[in-house]
């Protein structure tokens, strides 16, 4: 439960079902196909980074970090899906869909709260990156191996490694997206401020626990199958994930 900037209250659904993330996918997938060219984009933006990131990594003899790489790409994915936000609430709204309303999401209702929300998230990434090092560190150290194979991960110091920061991380993960599932969608469609709408955010994952934690269960399963062919699965799950986080928001909070 949280207010608005005006002081009116916003009320979180408690009854969530599988039935609600079903039809917000369905809902996803039809906003995907009416409006292709805005999830293309901004899947498009998502993949060159993290082509980018695999490159240069390779290029480097750093292939090892290409795990805890993956392991913080699902934490912006929301930040990237902002546009897909807009595009579905115009969409439903009934309203003209152009590249400079899409685009220009990214100030929210105009007083810079997603701007401020997403530097919240860079400093997620961040610290999960620093947290990453500290513990691939000490792994490497005891197994001697260089970071420049991915055969590090099939010895059992590796294992223990991939244990360890596979469990940090999804704590990590599990944090940020429960800020964030609902407050980007949020403020896209209202005038509330960031640090109101992550609590609203939190309400909504504790008032449903078992539905929302299946959701971005669901997120980063489908997001990490999807960058195993070059990324390439991101031009449509990204856009998809996008659009039915818009619904299920719609859902979760009172209109």
């Amino acid at each position: 439960m949280g207010d608005t900037a005006q002081g009116a209250p916003i009320t979180v659904a408690r009854d969530l079902t599988a039935g609600d993330l079903a039809a917000a996918l369905a809902a996803g997938w039809r906003d995907f196909l009416a409006c292709p060219a805005f999830g293309i984009f901004f899947a498009g933006i998502y993949v060159a980074g993290g082509l980018l990131l695999y490159f240069a990594l390779y290029r480097h003899g750093q292939v090892v970090w290409l795990v805890p790489a993956a392991g913080g790409f699902p934490i912006i994915a929301p930040f990237v899906a902002v546009g897909l936000y807009e595009v579905s609430r115009r969409r439903e709204a009934g309203l003209a869909r152009s590249w400079g309303a899409v685009l220009g999401a990214v100030r929210g209702r105009g007083d810079d709260q997603v701007l401020m929300l997403g530097g919240f998230l860079f400093v997620g990434v961040t610290f999960w990156i620093i947290i990453a090092h500290g513990i691939f560190a000490v792994f490497l150290a005891e197994s001697g191996i260089g970071t420049e194979s991915l055969a590090l991960f099939a010895t059992p110091t590796g294992m223990a490694m991939l244990a360890v920061g596979g469990a940090v991380g999804a704590a990590i993960a599990a944090l940020f997206y429960a800020v964030t599932v609902i407050s980007l969608p949020l403020l896209i469609d209202r005038e509330v401020d960031f640090l109101t709408a992550m609590m609203v955010s939190l309400a909504a994952v504790r008032a449903n626990p078992v539905v929302m934690l299946g959701w971005g269960a669901l997120i980063a399963a489908v997001l990490a199958l999807a960058m195993v062919p070059l990324f390439l699965g991101l031009f449509v799950a990204l856009p998809v994930l996008g659009h039915a986080t818009w619904h299920l928001y719609r859902r979760a909070v009172a209109r």
